[in-house]
């Protein structure tokens, strides 16, 4: 999941250019949430910690589409702490190193009908994890193509001509070698597969690593999500382009996104969260999220200038305004975050605070406070540890 969609006249000029799905460097998303919004909100607003589950060090995922992995990750290693592991900083390019596999070999076997493109979901991390195991940032960074910093568009492009030709199959049937030319791209560009390596004096497969040192149980966690289309407390295929894998997720109901979250945090466990950040009311500079009760394009000069100067009133979401925010593709997968904790602003009001992986440059140091009615009015799904959700919710579930 998670690409910035785009706007009309935007999306008219790049696909004039010829440009892939997979268009946003992340750089370019960044700076595009800068536009349009007050700067220095941190003068304005006075949170409060109510919860804060301790969260590994902030990262930054440079000029890729690897939210997913990063803030999955990032939950993994919260997840390590709840258990009494010691941190340890994993590999983020290592599972997406391992989705992008996976995702090209689904491409050819749908003959190119599914998404290409950097983007995944917290269930690849999952998955990925599952299959492949994991190992440390140390052992393999995903830089081996002359940066300091994330840079894919090059091997993405690559990529994506490559799957196209094999798609296309001129030799009239595939060859055994497709799938293996294909792997040696991204190899060369993020680095071998480390098929053994040492680690503290250890030597470790990626499964062993996983299952010695990391020690979670990936069928232990669940998605969830929220949408009246279909019935509650069942599972559905969560369709948004960058599910390539066709998993499923819980369908619960929209206030129950904020139960489950606010579960999890006061007994100890995070949430990844899955979403839409393209909104007016998302303001990385300024570190917070929220629904304003006025639409922007209703707004004055004076009140878009002031959005950020401190608490505002919140539009009151409902489950129709969410259905309908995300047919009519006002609500997409654009990004995925951590949710580690509960703060409150000078009002009182609760914000949810997420760990983010751009880096250190907005004013919170890397992360967020976001209200609950953005979180449950924009996400897309949530993942959480079974254990972490509300026993009624649970049972309904019957998980």
């Amino acid at each position: 999941m998670f690409k910035l969609k785009l706007k009309p006249i935007l999306a008219a000029a790049i696909i004039a250019l010829g440009a892939s799905g997979n268009v946003f460097a992340q750089d370019d998303l960044v700076n595009s949430l800068k536009n349009n919004q007050s700067a220095n909100s941190k003068d304005h607003f006075t949170f409060t910690e109510v919860i804060n589950v301790e969260n590994t060090s902030i990262k930054d995922q440079g000029s890729s589409g690897t939210c997913w992995s990063y803030s999955g990750n990032s939950f993994i290693e919260s997840e390590m702490i709840r258990m009494g592991k010691k941190p340890i900083e994993l590999s983020q390019i290592f599972t997406a190193r391992n989705a992008y596999v996976e995702k090209g070999k689904m491409y050819v076997r749908m003959h190119g009908a599914v998404t290409l493109g950097e983007g995944g979901a917290f269930h690849d991390v999952m998955n990925m994890y599952k299959q492949y195991g994991t190992v440390p940032q140390s052992v393999y960074n995903g830089l081996n193509y002359g940066t300091t910093r994330n840079k894919m568009g090059e091997m993405s492009a690559i990529l994506e001509a490559t799957l196209a030709a094999i798609v296309k199959n001129p030799n009239g049937s595939l060859t055994p070698n497709w799938e293996k030319a294909y792997t040696a791209i991204i190899d060369a560009y993020l680095g071998d597969y480390p098929a053994e390596f040492t680690y503290e004096g250890k030597k470790y497969t990626p499964k062993t690593f996983a299952e010695k040192v990391v020690g979670i149980n990936a069928d232990d966690y669940v998605e969830l999500s929220s949408f009246k289309q279909y019935p509650y407390y069942t599972k559905f295929t969560l369709l948004v382009p960058d599910n390539w894998a066709f998993d499923q997720v819980w369908n619960v109901k929209m206030d129950e996104l904020v139960e489950v979250v606010d579960n999890a945090l006061k007994n100890g466990y995070t949430v990844a969260w899955g979403g839409d950040v393209s909104e007016k009311g998302f303001s990385w500079k300024n570190g917070v999220a929220y629904v304003p009760e006025k639409d922007f394009a209703s707004m004055t000069a004076d009140e878009k200038a002031t959005m950020f100067n401190g608490p505002k009133p919140e539009l009151k979401v409902t489950e129709d305004m969410r259905q309908k925010a995300f047919d009519n593709y006002e609500t997409t997968d654009d990004h995925g975050m951590h949710i580690v904790g509960i703060a409150k602003d000078q009002n009182g009001k609760e914000y949810y605070i997420v760990k983010n992986s751009w880096g250190l440059t907005n004013d919170y140091k890397g992360y967020m406070y976001m209200s609950k009615e953005f979180m449950k009015y924009k996400a897309t799904d949530i993942m959480v540890h079974k254990n972490a959700i509300p026993k009624a919710i649970a049972k309904k579930l019957s998980i």
